[in-house]
């Protein structure tokens, strides 16, 4: 077995799934677990600087090269989604041959080539899959093996012809809050790659600029025998303010650079109401449009009540790392020239997301989001093959050679 493999496979068994509600940093134990056996192994490969840091959980180590060359960074997170994650069994199939995996007999969960039709652009490789009950944790875990195994292959290019490679690797991505403790101070280098992409050729360094509010309604429950002019339903405001923002800008109708406003959550009865909903937009000046929108909505309808009964907390969550890339172009340009090198057609979207490079990116180093090969994240059928997983790691170590040939 590759070292590749056997490094994934076992970083997968490892249950690192967040938690959003838990304040502790991380957010879970087992990320803690994960953190400290990849601070030991960055030890063992003869990384220098290995880091494990309580206040922030990553871990950071460096390979030491050429001062006179950039310095770069690769960045993975441990954790995975909110799925289930206990008990990973993942499942190898060799030269897999484009039929349908049966994940799990007992339960009939299959891996069928008819539902995800990329299945068929993996034929002769070697199909890593879940047993159908849990997410693998390819996003990132295999960001993760790429990273370390790159590093082995690093350690044999001569010193003077490379720069220093760093790497992190950190926690609770999946729930956007690791990043936000990252100490650029501990990472000194001149841009960076968030190994944390999809499929082999994706390449990200254009995100959404995202906030999120929070709505409180207040209403006055009374008998509905005696309700007139007395009863106010707090639902029915919270359904207006929905009704006043334009229908079709949400998630299921946008694509591209289109912004839009989610609904992310609406409970609550007569008496008493709570929405959440996420903005997004590419565009930064619309984005603060759609704020502001959201906002007036409020202050209009709150002008129809005796006392405002709607209050809000709104929040920026991160913005469009690419106002900071374009100011470092060759982060862009290595990464193009390596995959070209390679013979890998880059896939460049806007990413109708964020990533921790988003955040990272508005830290000070320019940190755009590149692939690790899987599909299908987050659930029960996601996969990946060795091969793609090989891609990407040769594309992190064909990085580090263009940039010190260029310099």
């Amino acid at each position: 077995m590759s070292q590749l493999l056997e490094d994934f496979l076992r970083y997968v068994k490892v249950n690192t799934r967040s938690d959003e509600k838990a304040t502790t940093i991380p957010t879970t134990p087992g990320q803690v677990d994960l953190a400290l056996q990849l601070k030991e192994q960055l030890e063992e490969l003869g990384l220098q600087e290995v880091t494990y840091f309580e206040k922030n959980s990553f871990v950071i180590g460096a390979l030491k090269g050429n001062p006179k060359k950039s310095a770069i960074g690769f960045i993975a997170h441990v954790d995975t989604a909110d799925f289930n994650a206990e008990n990973v069994r993942p499942q190898v199939f060799h030269q897999y041959k484009g039929q349908e995996v049966i994940l799990n007999t007992e339960k009939k969960i299959v891996l069928s080539p008819q539902q995800f039709p990329n299945l068929k652009d993996y034929i002769g490789e070697t199909l890593i899959t879940t047993d159908g009950t849990t997410l693998l944790g390819a996003d990132d875990k295999a960001g993760i093996a790429e990273i370390i195994d790159a590093l082995r292959h690093l350690k044999q290019i001569p010193l003077k012809e490379r720069g220093d490679v760093w790497v992190a690797f950190g926690p609770d991505e999946e729930i956007g809050k690791g990043a936000d403790n990252f100490e650029v101070t501990d990472f000194p280098v001149d841009f960076a790659y968030t190994i944390d992409s999809g499929r082999v050729g994706h390449f990200e360094y254009e995100t959404f600029n995202a906030a999120k509010i929070e709505i409180s309604i207040e209403g006055t429950s009374v008998h509905p025998g005696t309700a007139y002019g007395q009863l106010v339903n707090a639902i029915k405001i919270g359904e207006a303010i929905d009704s006043h923002l334009p229908q079709a800008e949400v998630p299921e109708l946008t694509q591209g650079y289109e912004g839009f406003y989610l609904l992310n959550k609406f409970q609550g009865d007569i008496s008493f109401a709570a929405l959440d909903y996420i903005i997004r937009d590419h565009d930064h000046a619309k984005f603060l449009a759609r704020k502001e929108e959201l906002v007036a909505i409020i202050a209009k309808l709150n002008e129809t009540f005796t006392y405002p009964r709607i209050t809000y907390r709104l929040f920026d969550q991160y913005y469009n790392m690419k106002e900071i890339i374009d100011q470092e172009p060759r982060v862009v340009d290595y990464a193009l020239a390596a995959m070209k090198n390679l013979g890998i057609k880059p896939i460049i979207t806007p990413f109708r997301g964020g990533t921790d490079g988003s955040k990272i990116s508005y830290k000070g180093i320019a940190t755009p989001n590149l692939f690790t090969g899987g599909e299908n994240f987050h659930g029960q059928y996601e996969f990946i093959t060795l091969e793609a997983m090989e891609k990407a790691r040769d594309t992190i170590i064909e990085i580090v050679k263009v940039a010190a040939a260029a310099e």
